[in-house]
């Protein structure tokens, strides 16, 4: 493996998005001279998506670019073990396609593993004094809860399970066998790394500039049924 950050992007109709969140991919500068693979899946998208895309690539041929299609949507979780396969760095990040997650955050999440005290870091929206958009109040009633709830299951203390930054040395994420296809990958990764001997995992405040439905978010009220359905499944009944 080279001293590479492979960046896993799930993307679903983000034509209007993907372009301005692969261009700040791109210019932002890792530390430490920390390469980037950037691992493209475009989720089955029918607007403008894979057009901007191979736009991108045409501009910036000499990054190391993965583009990689599903002719149907399948979901976050069946992009991230598609793109599993094309990892060749050392850690692996997985970003969402819009712009909630700033990129600019990459050197605070590695810093814990290039310091050799974590082997996994989940960005945190709620500890730090990082920007956060203000939404939705049951939104966040709803992630607290589905957080204190696999906490409840897998005695760790998290404070932002359902967080879309999750960074991971690539051999831990290889080590795990995922089932979930869709937004049930947060609870499945997180019950099943919870389980893993002498894992070191870490919490990093970042910053959050989430979006509402009328810009295009795309999870809703059943998917968060999903998870607790997921979190019972993979703490109890799936180990």
């Amino acid at each position: 493996m080279t001293n590479t950050l492979s960046i896993i992007i799930p993307c679903y109709n983000e034509g209007p998005l993907i372009q301005a969140i692969l261009q700040k991919i791109s210019t932002v500068n890792l530390e430490h001279n920390i390469a980037k693979q950037i691992i493209i899946v475009d989720d089955g998208s029918t607007d403008t998506t894979e057009k901007t895309i191979r736009e991108f690539m045409l501009v910036h041929s000499q990054a190391d670019i993965v583009f990689l299609q599903h002719k149907i949507n399948k979901g976050k979780g069946a992009c991230i073990k598609k793109a599993m396969e094309y990892v060749a760095g050392n850690i692996v990040i997985i970003q969402d396609a819009d712009l909630e997650y700033d990129p600019t955050d990459y050197n605070r999440l590695l810093q814990p593993i290039l310091d050799g005290h974590a082997d996994v870091v989940y960005g945190s929206r709620f500890r730090g004094s990082e920007p956060h958009r203000v939404l939705f109040f049951f939104h966040t009633i709803g992630n607290k809860f589905l957080t204190f709830l696999s906490n409840l299951l897998t005695q760790l203390n998290l404070t932002d399970m359902e967080t879309g930054y999750k960074m991971f040395k690539t051999e831990i994420l290889k080590k795990i066998k995922l089932k979930e296809n869709r937004f049930g990958f947060e609870v499945e990764v997180t019950a099943r790394i919870s389980r893993l001997k002498k894992i070191r995992i870490y919490e990093v405040g970042i910053s959050y500039y989430g979006r509402g439905y009328e810009e295009g978010k795309k999870i809703k009220w059943h998917d968060g049924l999903r998870a607790i359905y997921c979190i019972i499944k993979y703490n109890i009944f799936s180990r």
